[in-house]
């Protein structure tokens, strides 16, 4: 699988309705770190928005760039009502010179897509010094609340029914980053919950990369899927709504001419 399996109207449609997590994982960030709002900021692999949404929260001025032009355009409506927010279709490792330089760089869920080497010579070169990188994620996990069945379903049948793609999934270290100019000031991990019916779960899955893979990297029918999942998921839903765990993680990075 590779990054423009993403580029469909299908699932940038479906990624629009992800959870809003991104607001804890920057709130977060904003915390941890004690910094004062941020004035030009990049989310680079913006997908439909929700990350650049979340961005704005702590940044006067954001510019989400993806490579997919599907993605793009839902990022437009989904910041519509926002102020100073742009969008480029654009690959993280050809980002362009923008004018000004950002003190603050997301990723959310892309750099397990993106080539580490020349995405971040380029950010080197686009950034403040000082300026801060945050590059985090946060998936859906095997967990779910008061439902060890959940547990079983996930492992096996779905895993065994779309098995996950391959991708970059690396943990970054200091010494990955220093040579390009960063230092690791922390890497954490947590959990978070979200709660979900099983209509609302359904479409949730429907746009992991797993199906994802299936649906457009093999010309699987999104509706024999869609009726897959939600007859092998309905037992688990009986009692209505149901609080699925997600594992995340942020990695604080900042801008160092000298370490």
């Amino acid at each position: 699988m590779n990054p423009t399996d993403f580029d469909f109207k299908r699932v940038a449609q479906g990624y629009r309705e992800r959870p809003f997590l991104h607001r804890q994982v920057l709130e977060r960030f904003h915390r941890d770190m004690t910094f004062r709002p941020f004035s030009n900021g990049l989310d680079v692999g913006c997908g439909a928005g929700l990350s650049s949404k979340a961005l704005k929260l702590i940044c006067r001025h954001v510019t989400g760039s993806d490579i997919s032009g599907e993605m793009i355009a839902v990022a437009r409506e989904v910041c519509a009502d926002e102020e100073g927010c742009d969008f480029i279709v654009c690959p993280a490792e050809e980002l362009p010179d923008f004018g000004e330089k950002f003190d603050i760089v997301t990723a959310a869920g892309a750099v397990q897509w993106i080539r580490r080497a020349p995405f971040l010579y380029r950010l080197r070169d686009i950034m403040e010094e000082r300026g801060a990188l945050l590059i985090y994620d946060f998936c859906i996990t095997d967990q779910m609340k008061d439902c060890p069945d959940y547990t079983s379903w996930w492992h096996d049948m779905y895993l065994k029914e779309f098995p996950r793609p391959s991708r970059d999934e690396s943990v970054w270290t200091g010494a990955d980053v220093a040579g390009y100019g960063f230092l690791m000031r922390d890497q954490i991990r947590y959990e978070m919950e979200y709660e979900f019916d099983l209509d609302s779960f359904v479409r949730f899955m429907m746009i992991q990369s797993n199906v994802n893979a299936r649906i457009e990297g093999e010309g699987r029918r999104a509706c024999e899927v869609r009726k897959w999942l939600q007859q092998s998921a309905r037992p688990l839903f009986q009692g209505g709504k149901r609080t699925v765990i997600f594992g995340g993680y942020s990695w604080y990075m900042e801008r160092r001419t000298e370490m």
